[in-house]
């Protein structure tokens, strides 16, 4: 047995140890794990709902489970509720709202939950809305394609044949856990249904991807230049998956 053996077989069992504790925790800590945490949680836990206490800033595989739901309710109330009366608003999405109105959502949401209120009747400004839906989304411990993918994606993007490009997409996709990859699939045909009406809302699906790029891709542990060059293949993944959701989930 080498010098390392004993290391690595030490960490192996730290491991396990440290997943077992999550596993018997999450049911009184509703599983906020740290972000260096989060790739130790074990797939089949799940929390109970009494002790989730947050919507934002919660995993979103953790959230969707303890609600027993496809997508994170936050995700599709706020969809709902843009595709109802903004989907016509010039700048849909670009256009910010007031920060503090958003954050009085946020707060809406973890107090609430499903029964929050975001209606025209509390929230005229349909931009508090898609700027509420954007910052769930920055919250995130796991961006929605996660830090495992990453790497997959932006590799994808920088392809120039289009049919390549589509296919490693795909195969990306794979990569995604469940909820993340039905609630990023959900959001692209949302963001599909906004391009439609770029008539009126001037947002068509590279606008939506300089914005939604970052929002829903973070660069795993980069450094500042590395991250700095991404952003364009954050905003080319988006965009081309707007453009081929239909095709790509």
């Amino acid at each position: 047995m080498t010098r390392q053996q004993p290391l690595l077989i030490k960490e192996i069992e730290s491991s396990a140890r440290l997943k077992e504790k999550l596993r018997q925790s999450a049911k009184y800590c509703g599983l906020n794990v740290h972000k260096q945490c989060s790739k130790m949680v074990p797939n089949d836990c799940k929390p109970d709902l009494k002790h989730v206490k947050k919507v934002y800033s919660c995993d979103l595989t953790t959230l969707v489970k303890a609600h027993n739901s496809k997508r994170p309710m936050v995700v599709d109330m706020c969809i709902r509720e843009i595709e109802s009366r903004g989907l016509k608003s010039e700048g849909l999405y670009r256009v910010s709202g007031f920060s503090e109105l958003i954050e009085d959502v946020k707060l809406a949401f973890d107090r609430d939950g499903e029964k929050a209120d975001i209606s025209v009747n509390v929230y005229e400004d349909i931009n508090i809305i898609t700027g509420a839906l954007k910052l769930y989304f920055r919250d995130l411990p796991i961006p929605l394609i996660t830090y495992d993918a990453y790497p997959r994606f932006i590799e994808a993007a920088k392809l120039t044949d289009p049919e390549e490009r589509l296919e490693a997409l795909h195969e990306a996709l794979k990569l995604l856990p469940p909820a993340h990859c039905e609630t990023l699939r959900y959001l692209m045909a949302h963001l599909k249904r906004v391009t439609q009406n770029e008539k009126d809302n001037l947002m068509n699906a590279e606008n939506l991807g300089i914005v939604f790029g970052p929002t829903v891709m973070r660069a795993p542990d980069l450094d500042a230049m590395t991250a700095l060059n991404d952003i364009r293949y954050q905003r080319q993944v988006v965009e081309t998956l707007i453009k081929n959701e239909d095709i790509l989930f």
